[in-house]
């Protein structure tokens, strides 16, 4: 704790906050375009001043007020790489906070410069004029599966970063509109999309971190906040989050649904022709049980999406002081089993270790900060982009 400002000190204190998707901390990654400090009026000045100004006795102030009084103003401009960085707000929340540790007596004030191409978005913006901001060529895969807490939507997260490894441009539809996931995994809760309007219809922006391009009813609702809506608002809500975000080019979008099989499911599929539904299940008995509800659920004639395959979450244990050890703590092999009794793929199994959860924890997917992990999500990745491979036939529309 100082009391008076340093700039060499200031820099090395920002040098802590990482940029969570560039791995560069905010000075040497050039995030931090200036950072500069004005010495406030002392308690003992004003007072002066004010006897100057009145010519009348000024009673000293107490030792409350000058030690709630800031003896200096601390002003940081951060300027992210991209437009509309997913992090910039979170980020600037951490350069306020350990500043004002650092620096307990100063008034800290942090504004964020978004740049990035403008031209990209002009030609962009003159080359569409479709009011689908849906891409044609597209393939739409749903995860499901019948039940929660199986690990869905960390499942979506990993095979969209990994997908996108691969090369092929990805992004997420969080459907989960009673509550949505994807923000907290990918770290970008904090991000408000803006809406650009064209031709008099207004388009969301979707956040882009690690190369996959993220919308969700949680950009717009608060963390601790309840849904109170019914099935045809929230299908609706749904549905606008679908159609008027400006998704860009994508070769797949992974659809992250929500456990069950009810309304949102239902809604979806009639809206759209998905090209297939990758089931995530874990080895015990029950969770089987009820991932066959959904299976059945997409193979009824009146619904009619091709299954790819199952992916098994939560496979083993593997504890990080015995890499080579598997504890088959959720049974072995329930989802495999599964797969061959419905006559569909087996896509891959996937571990469950502590740092894999401590990755989601963090906001950062585990592909990405564990790199062994990847193998199990490219081997999976591979056999659902065999399965389901990207449309060459026609030209992705810009958007």
């Amino acid at each position: 704790m100082q009391s008076k400002f340093n700039r060499q000190e200031a820099e090395n204190a920002l040098r802590t906050i990482t940029h969570p998707e560039s791995g560069k901390n905010l000075v040497d990654g050039g995030f931090l375009l200036s950072l500069e400090a004005t010495e406030l009026l002392s308690d003992t000045q004003s007072a002066a001043q004010s006897t100057a100004k009145t010519d009348k006795r000024t009673v000293a102030p107490s030792d409350a007020s000058r030690a709630s009084r800031p003896e200096m103003k601390i002003e940081v401009v951060l300027r992210f790489h991209k437009r509309r960085d997913p992090f910039a707000s979170s980020l600037a929340r951490k350069v306020k906070s350990t500043l004002e540790t650092l620096y307990t007596r100063a008034e800290v004030e942090v504004r964020v410069e978004q740049s990035g191409d403008t031209a990209a978005k002009k030609n962009t913006t003159e080359e569409s004029d479709n009011k689908s901001a849906l891409p044609e060529g597209v393939r739409i895969i749903a995860v499901a599966s019948g039940k929660g807490g199986v690990g869905k939507s960390t499942v979506t997260s990993n095979l969209a970063v990994a997908l996108s490894d691969e090369g092929y441009r990805v992004g997420i539809l969080d459907a989960d509109i009673y509550g949505p996931s994807q923000p907290s995994i990918f770290g970008c809760e904090d991000y408000a999309p803006e809406v650009e309007n064209r031709d008099g219809t207004d388009y969301m922006i979707p956040a882009e971190a690690w190369g996959v391009k993220l919308m969700s009813i949680g950009f717009f609702v608060g963390r601790s906040d309840a849904l109170l809506w019914r099935g045809p608002m929230a299908t609706s809500a749904l549905r606008q989050l679908l159609h008027q975000t400006l998704w860009g080019e994508l070769d797949y979008l992974l659809i992250d649904l929500p456990p069950g099989t009810g309304d949102i499911h239902l809604s979806l599929i009639s809206e759209l022709s998905i090209d297939g539904a990758v089931i995530v299940s874990t080895p015990q008995r029950l969770s089987v049980a009820d991932v066959v509800r959904g299976v059945e659920m997409l193979r009824n004639d009146k619904v009619g999406v091709p299954i790819i395959g199952i992916v098994e979450n939560m496979s083993w244990f593997t504890p990080a002081e015995l890499p080579e050890s598997r504890y088959y703590i959720f049974g072995n092999g329930g989802a495999r089993r599964l797969a061959e009794a419905c006559s569909v793929d087996f896509l891959g199994e996937i571990p469950i270790t502590a740092s894999m959860g401590e990755a989601s924890e963090q906001g950062v997917p585990a592909v990405v900060k564990y790199p062994f992990t990847r193998e199990y999500y490219r081997q999976t990745v591979l056999k659902i982009v065999e399965k389901c491979p990207k449309k060459v036939d026609k030209m992705t529309i810009k958007f």
